[in-house]
């Protein structure tokens, strides 16, 4: 179950789909490189943002849910996919 405000995370998701919709035509107009990067740029920071809040979601319920309520063995389990995450974010 997804633990974020689905409103402004849909809203943020198509900001970010006609950013990438807008970075298609400015590379079919041959715009300005700096253009382009700066667009992906924006959008990516869009993402992180979200991906952000959506592991904030994760740790404040689902992790915390396990630790209270589930074994040891589901709590290490979560711990897991968030680093396995996490390493991703990171390269």
């Amino acid at each position: 179950m997804v633990h974020v405000d689905k409103k402004k995370t849909l809203r943020l998701l198509n900001t970010v789909k006609g950013q990438i919709e807008g970075l298609s035509k400015m590379i079919e107009n041959d715009r300005d490189c700096i253009d382009i990067s700066n667009q992906i740029l924006a959008s990516q920071s869009i993402l992180k943002k979200i991906n952000m809040d959506i592991l904030k979601g994760h740790f404040e319920h689902c992790i915390k849910e396990s630790f209270e309520k589930g074994s040891k063995a589901e709590s290490e389990e979560k711990i897991k996919e968030v680093i396995e995450v996490l390493s991703k974010l990171i390269k």
